[in-house]
């Protein structure tokens, strides 16, 4: 049944306990939201004593199960004051569940200042002291505990911005090169860690697919199916190995939904410039240790992710994805790939959010604080301002709701004060569904309704029309949510939603596993469930309906091209968990 590894700041204990039949069936985020409600405070300031942070695998991570390596980070944002899951890929995730761990949960905080690791072996746990890496970026760390505990150790760290709690701070897991940049980076949780004193929990073992499966048949079977559903589409066997996420660059901008410049526009005239396919060109010219068609975790069968090398075919940034590309390229006018890959290399080991920060520096440009377009001086304010928390740097560190406040501006993209990722709300209206209405502010993740709405996966909702967005988003979250806690890659809901066998098998794998007799109907009802609990917690710490809502801009500014608003009424946004 596994352990749950409850770690005491205060105490500075690691001690394991039984998993409460209550948790049995949870995993990834149905687990990490359902810790943090029964055991946070709604109240709770997220930086302080009550507040706890929950690291957990998926149902399915530790098996074989394709794509299934995801880990999910639970907490008290800092950034919306929600609860907040935020999950990713790496190493780490695989070996906590094959050691028999559900989830770590870190509360309390150290009765003095100072930083510890959290040692977790195949002979137990241990807090040790961490005060030599206070500082460290998140490169430096990882190689250094690498030197020290061992090659292909799973490392989740913080960089300097999550020691300093600055509210984008996220946190970072690596891959298995040892490099860190697969982050949980929405909703600030690097500055609860950070808050806890733990600068890195590191998992030494060489386990991988060591969880236990009742059934291995029939697990073997589902696996096989799923497996098969994933290389028959054409998203996830051709378009993103070929050119990893940022394919979504010049789709995104045809449809007129590319954010551009602070969201003033739905295209970007330099596109081409810094798309997919520019990258994979990069790769090729360039050579090298670059590589397109990398996995993130092992097991991984879609392969999205990327190593962009520098003009000498060395490592500059793994990876490159999308979202961050937008973030720090098109958003800010940047059109230039290697200072975005900088920019992103920055990001992984200051320990800041791709997106929350490309969202602030679009922010701080209309605002005038430097120019868009200006790469080198977005590189110079994260690696000299950020990374050492200057004023400058800490309103930067505050995010994009912070910072506009701070300059008077009203086009400001938050929701919840979370910046909006890499799709304008009014060209793709169902995203904007979802980034009004989600539990965790504006979040891409958790309905994306891109897959009908532009890629025609899954059926097709007109994204410039208001009608059926509601439906569209709220099955996703449903579905989302779901998917979240098996531990799979979001990215697997391409098949989930287009071949009739696909989402069956993954059902038939929980049930291979753990026994159970569920049907796809109840994992439906499970998705529900997890909305339910992150929803009742929200209302408890003082959310309403009045904040589902987009800001004001989106419904008076005009989009170009396509001169759209954002026109789903609010009658309707207040439906969307009417279950």
């Amino acid at each position: 049944m596994g352990k749950i590894l409850r770690v005491n700041m205060t105490e500075l204990t690691a001690k394991y306990e039984d998993v409460p039949e209550k948790y049995a069936l949870l995993g990834g985020r149905a687990l990490t939201s359902a810790l943090v409600a029964d055991e946070v405070p709604p109240d709770a300031h997220p930086l302080g004593e009550n507040n706890k942070i929950v690291f957990a695998p998926g149902l399915l991570t530790g098996t074989n199960a394709p794509c299934s390596g995801r880990l999910s980070v639970g907490a008290k944002s800092p950034l919306t004051g929600t609860i907040k899951e935020s999950n990713a890929g790496g190493i780490t995730a695989q070996k906590l569940a094959s050691l028999g761990i559900k989830a770590v949960v870190v509360e309390g905080r150290p009765p003095e200042d100072g930083l510890h690791l959290l040692v977790i072996n195949e002979d137990g746990a241990e807090l040790v002291p961490a005060g030599k890496f206070a500082g460290m970026g998140c490169y430096a760390l990882t190689r250094g505990l690498w030197q020290e505990y061992g090659a292909n150790s799973g490392i989740i760290s913080i960089g300097p911005a999550g020691e300093m709690r600055m509210a984008l701070a996220g946190v970072s897991t690596n891959d298995r090169e040892g490099d860190p940049g697969r982050y949980a980076g929405r909703g600030g949780l690097g500055a609860v860690m950070g808050a806890k004193g733990l600068k890195a929990v590191l998992v030494r073992t060489d386990k991988t697919f060591d969880a236990p499966v009742k059934d291995p048949e029939k697990f073997a079977e589902a696996v096989r199916k799923l497996t098969k559903a994933l290389a028959e589409h054409p998203v996830t066997n051709q378009a993103l190995p070929a050119y990893g996420t940022a394919v979504l660059i010049n789709i995104l901008n045809e449809a007129g939904g590319l954010p551009t410049r602070n969201f003033s526009s739905g295209r970007f005239e330099g596109a081409a410039k810094v798309s997919g396919e520019a990258m994979a060109e990069a790769v090729a010219q360039r050579g090298g240790k670059g590589r397109t068609g990398h996995a993130c975790h092992p097991g991984c069968v879609i392969r999205c992710s990327n190593i962009i090398p520098d003009a000498k075919g060395e490592v500059l940034c793994t990876p490159v994805e999308y979202e961050s590309t937008w973030a720090l390229g098109p958003n800010c006018g940047i059109d230039n790939l290697d200072h975005i890959a900088m920019l992103n290399r920055l990001c992984n080991d200051v320990g800041l959010d791709t997106i929350e920060t490309g969202v602030t520096l679009g922010v701080l440009m209309e605002a005038g604080v430097l120019a868009f377009g200006d790469g080198e001086a977005a590189i110079n304010l994260l690696d000299r301002e950020a990374r050492n928390g200057t004023p400058l740097g800490r309103i930067l560190g505050g995010g994009s709701a912070l910072a506009g406040k701070l300059f008077g501006l009203t086009r400001v993209p938050t929701v919840k004060d979370q910046g909006m990722p890499a799709y304008d709300p009014r060209a793709v209206k169902g995203m904007g569904v979802t980034y009004a209405t989600s539990t965790m502010g504006a979040d891409h993740t958790i309905g994306y309704s891109v897959t009908a709405n532009i890629l025609k996966v899954g059926g097709f909702v007109d994204p410039l029309q208001a009608e059926g967005q509601v439906d569209l988003s709220r099955n996703l979250q449903v579905a989302t949510a779901a998917v979240d806690a098996s531990g799979l890659c979001l990215f697997t809901a391409f098949a989930l939603l287009d071949i009739d066998y696909a989402l069956p098998s993954v059902v038939d794998m929980i049930n291979a596993q753990y026994g159970t007799s569920l049907t796809v109907d109840d994992v439906f009802n499970y998705g529900k469930e997890i909305l339910k609990t992150e929803r009742a917690f929200n209302a408890a710490a003082g959310f309403t309906a009045a904040h589902d809502r987009l800001p004001e801009f989106m419904k008076l500014e005009k989009l170009p091209p396509h001169q759209v608003t954002f026109d789903v009424p609010n009658e309707e946004l207040d439906t969307v968990f009417n279950f």
